[in-house]
């Protein structure tokens, strides 16, 4: 006789999702031991393998897969009745989120976003976690991801959040030691400050050559922040999204008109595993927020 309640669906879930049982302990707000306890229940209850276990975590089998479609609608249903009974207000929202975005992304949002999103939700405990996009998206290393360039794998479901310009910025102490800066072609006379190239996790951040096929970065790091400091310390020319560099008095943009690059931030999840009540409600708060910044995203013109 099959002998299972909705808590154990919950748990199921909980691995589906973030395919590992630390990350569903996490989420569940209990330990691994309970986790992995309550799936080997589950499947012998079933009577069935609902996942295969690998080093790097958990992975749905066809039984899996045909399973969370049932649990995922009778999770729906719990939640409309939840709604219908103690309305659907965002105090209501609870659990921990783990969200993964790029570290200028990750600055931005704690800045300028952090503080309304814990007035919106205070019962979620969000964790904001910097790092490449592809070991956040294929590890499960966060519930939400927010990315540069959207996956074109199947697995992924992606939604613009906003559009961002980029310039190319110079100490004003930099400038004043150096002659006027009037075509892409002087730039070659300047050092720049940039990637280290293997080390570039995103087409998007590849900067350098869409200015000019001919720039080579002289001082190297994969941290936005570390080509920040070495650009206000006058060590070169750099190129930095305008939200992080652009408010700095001791900064200018160099060539303002002539050079100006456009990148996106995209909201990622997995299309594999449908997203809980309260990933959508971040979700639709990363949006809206989004449309409401783009104006301080974008330099004017």
């Amino acid at each position: 006789m099959v002998n299972f309640t909705w808590d154990d669906l919950q748990f199921f879930l909980a691995v589906a999702r973030t395919g590992q049982l630390s990350g569903a302990a996490r989420q569940l707000r209990t330990s691994h031991v309970t986790v992995s306890r309550r799936i080997d229940r589950l499947e012998a209850s079933l009577k069935l393998r609902l996942f295969e276990r690998h080093p790097r975590g958990y992975e749905l089998t066809a039984f899996g897969r045909r399973l969370i479609e049932t649990a995922e609608r009778m999770e729906a249903e719990t939640e409309r009745m939840r709604v219908e009974l103690l309305g659907d207000g965002a105090d209501r929202q609870r659990g921990v989120l783990r969200m993964a975005v790029p570290e200028g992304f990750g600055s931005y949002f704690s800045r300028n976003l952090l503080v309304p999103f814990t007035r919106r939700y205070p019962n979620i405990g969000l964790e904001l976690i910097t790092l490449p996009q592809i070991m956040a998206l294929s590890r499960r290393e966060a519930d939400i991801s927010v990315v540069l360039d959207p996956p074109k794998a199947s697995p992924y479901r992606s939604e613009k959040i906003s559009d961002y310009s980029l310039h190319i910025f110079a100490a004003r102490s930099y400038l004043e030691r150096h002659p006027p800066i009037l075509t892409r072609d002087q730039l070659l006379d300047h050092p720049f400050i940039g990637y280290i190239e293997e080390m570039i996790f995103s087409p998007g951040l590849d900067y350098l050559g869409e200015v000019h096929p001919g720039i080579r970065a002289r001082v190297k790091s994969s941290s936005i922040f570390n080509q920040l400091a070495a650009t206000k310390l006058g060590m070169g020319l750099c190129v930095l999204p305008h939200f992080i560099a652009g408010r700095r008095e001791d900064l200018q943009i160099v060539l303002p008109e002539e050079v100006v690059l456009r990148r996106s931030y995209w909201l990622t999840t997995h299309r594999d595993v449908g997203t809980t009540p309260r990933e959508r409600s971040v979700m639709a708060f990363l949006l809206e927020a989004g449309r409401e910044h783009a104006p301080q995203l974008n330099r004017p013109g």
